[in-house]
């Protein structure tokens, strides 16, 4: 069943305060606010400059340091 529209913002503050603290967070929200953040947009330009080596790097990094834990949603 798909979280509702509450559970993903509750969610996503938990996890933005637990990462940035509570100041960062706001600041982060403003900022998407303020700048009409085109988050689709972002990620093309962010990988566009990047060669598949590095992305492959950045994501075998990643899953060393955040190991699988078997918490994930089977759809």
């Amino acid at each position: 069943m798909a979280a509702s529209t509450i559970e993903i913002m509750n969610k996503g503050m938990k996890c933005l305060t637990e990462h940035m603290g509570i100041v960062e967070a706001e600041r982060f929200i403003s900022i998407i606010i303020q700048e009409k953040f085109d988050y689709t947009k972002w990620q093309r330009e962010y990988f566009d400059t990047k060669e598949p080596e590095e992305i492959s790097r950045e994501a075998s990094g990643f899953e060393k340091a955040h190991p699988y834990t078997g918490g994930a949603v089977r759809l």
